[in-house]
């Protein structure tokens, strides 16, 4: 990563109190204390004696230490009394009887004259100075005051440096995405040679979207363009433009363009997007909405007036339908790049990347892992490598074992184990059937995936899980996939039904995706001759009150019924197919069942062998 250099002046924390103060409190600490021991022989109790008697003492050997000022005397006897200060007749230290001084007595002669003028002198302005540096205080407090109010429109974008980089991001460090790099390699290319694009009358692109799903790599992607180009780079996340303050953002968008021009040839790149870029006009303050304001600045800084000033603006979303088609159009974002989630492939070369510094076993087979983790993103898949590790050390393994890699993938998935959930014998055995239900009419029709695990010990929300793990990657879904998928998820219900005669709650999340899945078949995908090839789905949700609270429909309800009434159909049709399937095949669904009662887990392995040895059907 790019060493972070932060821009003047938010390196600093306002809420930190100024060093100024703690220079005052001091002084008033050191004056204090210069008062107190400056003054401490006149603090003790004494006793006032005449000269006589301190000279007999000292005759005597009976004085401890002698202290002579000008013209008073201080005496500590060995018994720990002091003698009371005595004004001298005599200026002269040989008067006092003093003059042989012989014995081992600590004798002390100061002239304090100089010491007690200055002493005076400083008494006197001391008042005067602490009020002094105490108003200057306040007025520097006050400056700085005025300082931030005038900086808040200031870009808060951070500069990772070019010449201070250390660890640089390039397209190396970012697994998989093959064609996402190559399509931003003319980008970097562009910054690194301008001028032979220039010379063939080519424009350097404006800005560059890239659109994907949350955690597949748009910010890593980013940064290893700036790396790869060798150029500053600018990071701020479209949050950061909005505030309270109406013009606020419309100026840091200004501040950080002026940063990016001086900085050129450099890059920009704005997070989350959608933030300030939404539809104008979607807002309830018309056109003088703050978020419109900050983009009429965005939309005039990157196609203005001004030209050639070879600033790339790079900016991330995972919302490209809610943005403003002024954003869109060439000239503002020419290039958009569409960052999928990674295929088995890019899962490989991800999870490769994410267990370089991990004590991997010789056991484990990471294309293995690559293919249970299908719809994983990157983010997902350096989780699902992190919880191995914490598995592996929990279980007090040296190196990750295979083992904490599967059980990682199913506690990212569904969350971890409930161990301590306890079911009575019936609940266990009616979930032990639901599963099997689920396991035996997917393996039995044709399109389904193999089944890969079932399972009793529950995740989450579930009371058992059953797995089916894709051979491959599908980008093309049939209709005949659709309807057999239905089938299996409606097998768990219907297996009890079967069985039990009865039907639970357990099959609530079932009938939640097996209705979804019939909709968009119905709705979207044309796939009900009833319905026809016509698409249905909501398109023009309210963008302001949110989808969810607020839907336009574009057909009448005499459709949307006729809608509704296919959608029953097909489900009652699936569910139909999964109770004929499992009636047929009533003496496997049991003996699965005793052997999931029995040891709670079934692998794959397991699970076949209770058919005989029957390999799953390809679809």
């Amino acid at each position: 990563m790019f060493p972070e250099t932060p821009l003047p002046p938010a390196g600093k924390n306002p809420t930190r109190p100024n060093g100024f103060l703690y220079l005052i409190i001091l002084a008033l600490f050191i004056t204090g204390l210069y008062f107190v021991f400056s003054n401490r022989a006149e603090l003790i109790p004494a006793e006032e004696v005449s000269l006589s008697k301190i000279q007999e003492e000292y005759k005597q050997n009976q004085l401890k230490s002698l202290q002579i000022r000008e013209n008073k005397i201080i005496a500590e006897t060995t018994d720990g009394k002091i003698q009371n200060t005595y004004r001298l007749p005599t200026d002269g230290i040989k008067d006092l009887g003093f003059d042989d001084l012989t014995k081992d007595i600590p004798v002390t002669v100061e002239d304090t004259e100089g010491s007690r003028f200055w002493m005076e002198i400083l008494s006197s302005l001391i008042p005067f100075l602490l009020i002094a540096a105490f108003l200057l205080y306040m007025l520097k407090q006050a400056q700085k005051g005025t300082a931030n109010a005038f900086s808040f429109g200031k870009s808060r974008a951070r500069l990772f440096d070019k010449n201070k980089a250390k660890n640089r991001i390039t397209f190396k460090d970012v697994a998989g995405a093959e064609e996402e790099k190559e399509e931003l390699s003319e980008i970097v290319d562009f910054l690194k040679h301008p001028k032979k694009y220039l010379n063939m009358g080519a424009k350097i692109p404006k800005g560059v979207l890239l659109m994907g799903p949350p955690g597949t790599g748009k910010t890593l992607l980013a940064r290893a363009v700036a790396g790869e180009a060798n150029v500053p780079f600018l990071n701020i996340s479209g949050s950061e433009f909005v505030e309270m303050f109406v013009g606020v953002g419309a100026s840091r968008v200004r501040d950080l363009f002026m940063k990016a021009k001086r900085n050129a040839p450099a890059i920009i790149f704005i997070d989350e997007i959608d933030a300030v870029g939404s539809h104008r006009g979607a807002g309830l303050g018309g056109g003088h909405d703050e978020r419109e304001q900050t983009l009429n600045q965005i939309l005039a800084e990157m196609d203005g007036f001004e030209q050639g000033t070879n600033v790339i603006v790079i900016a991330a979303t995972n919302r490209p339908d809610v943005l403003d088609p002024a954003l869109l159009r060439p000239g503002r974002f020419d290039r958009r790049v569409v960052i999928e989630l990674p295929d088995i492939r890019d899962r490989l070369a991800v999870l490769k990347v994410h267990s370089r510094n991990k004590p991997l076993d010789k056991e484990i087979n990471l294309e293995k892992i690559a293919k249970q983790t299908p719809g994983f993103s990157g983010a997902d898949l350096e989780n699902l490598m992190n919880e191995a590790a914490i598995l592996a050390t929990k279980h007090g393994h040296t190196k990750i074992k295979m083992k904490d890699a599967e059980d990682s993938v199913e506690k990212v998935m569904m969350g971890p184990e409930k161990k301590s959930r306890i079911l009575t014998e019936e609940e266990k055995k009616i979930t032990a059937y639901h599963e099997a239900g689920h396991a035996v009419v997917g393996h039995l029709l044709p399109h389904c995936d193999p089944v890969h695990k079932i399972s009793l010990i529950g995740r989450g929300m579930t009371l058992g899980a059953t797995w089916f793990l894709p051979k491959q990657d599908l980008y093309l879904q049939s209709r005949s996939k659709f309807k057999d998928e239905l089938a299996s998820l409606l097998g768990g219900r219907e297996a009890e039904q079967l069985v039990f005669n009865e039907i639970t709650t357990g099959a609530t999340n079932d009938l939640k995706r097996a209705t979804q899945i019939a909709r968009r078949m119905v709705a979207e995908y044309g796939m009900s001759n009833k319905i026809g090839p016509v698409f249905y789905a909501d398109q023009n949700a309210s963008i302001f009150l949110g989808k969810d609270l607020i839907q336009r429909r574009e057909h009448s309800e005499k459709m949307a019924a006729l809608i509704d009434m296919e959608v029953k159909r097909i489900v009652e049709e699936a569910s139909k197919k999964a109770r004929e399937i499992l009636t047929q095949n009533r003496t496997v669904l049991d003996k699965i069942v005793v052997k999931l009662l029995e040891k709670e887990i079934l692998l794959e392995v397991e699970f076949v062998g209770l058919f005989g040895g029957k390999l799953k059907a390809k679809g």
